[in-house]
């Protein structure tokens, strides 16, 4: 018979992870040590470092398990629904879904992550790999879609977004209404907004200034910097093949 039990290594992270957050809750980001959270799990101070560098990784462990589950549940939706709007719907949900536990002490990184220079900033080197994961949702969205994209604005939407996103989370930080019912309602439409734009920018002429939003914030936001000049390269050298006009009746 296998074994199912996860491997000691794996549950002594997983251990020292969720003692973390717990600590995280109870005492505060700031007034949280390596060695309180050590202690409390029960293993050695060079443990914890040898399984988490910082207080800051272990925050990007966080963000690793709410993406991975995140990931999971929008599997039925993504692979069962072509409508555009109950994609997005769906995926922004079901990431409250995911969240809601820690929802309580969400606000105690917010002041972290908030710190353009902080590793736990969204744009941040250090939150690349979640970044990237949580695009690729979006881009995952838009692809199994029956409304179509635009072929030069298939790596911008995407990105928007996400950024769409992390403006719903700062708003589900704040929100004490029961159940984050707020933050749904606005998810629902937001949903609805962002649909109805992507039909819209089906037409040539609005294009350009759907890559320039994008340009706007891959100036100011240095994590997209990187993916965005990318984009432009791919763009130059594929010219779009489309007609000028496209019926939005058609999405």
């Amino acid at each position: 018979m296998t074994d199912q039990k996860a491997p000691k290594s794996e549950q002594t992270r997983t251990l020292i992870l969720e003692t973390a957050l717990r600590l995280f809750q109870e005492r505060g980001f700031d007034k949280t040590t390596m060695r309180g959270i050590a202690k409390e799990a029960g293993v050695s101070v060079g443990n914890a470092y040898y399984y988490f560098e910082s207080k800051e990784h272990l925050v990007q462990g966080f963000y690793d398990r709410i993406g991975a589950a995140h990931q999971a549940a929008v599997r039925p939706i993504l692979d069962n629904e072509t409508d555009l709007q109950k994609r997005l719907a769906g995926v922004l949900t079901s990431w409250m879904d995911i969240a809601a536990p820690y929802h309580e002490f969400a606000s105690q990184f917010f002041k972290n992550a908030a710190d353009p220079e902080s590793p736990l900033s969204p744009f941040s080197p250090e939150s690349e790999d979640a970044r990237q994961a949580a695009i690729d949702i979006h881009r995952e969205v838009l692809a199994g879609a029956k409304t179509k994209v635009p072929a030069e604005l298939a790596d911008v939407l995407p990105e928007l977004m996400w950024l769409s996103q992390m403006g719903l989370v700062l708003y589900w930080v704040f929100d004490r209404s029961p159940n984050s019912e707020k933050t749904r309602r606005l998810a629902e439409r937001g949903a609805q907004l962002t649909t109805r734009g992507i039909v819209l920018a089906r037409f040539r002429v609005l294009r350009p200034l759907v890559r320039e939003v994008h340009e706007l914030f891959a100036d100011f936001l240095p994590g997209m910097a990187q993916t965005a000049t990318a984009g432009a390269r791919e763009r130059a050298s594929d010219p779009d093949p489309e007609p000028d006009h496209a019926d939005p009746k058609s999405a």
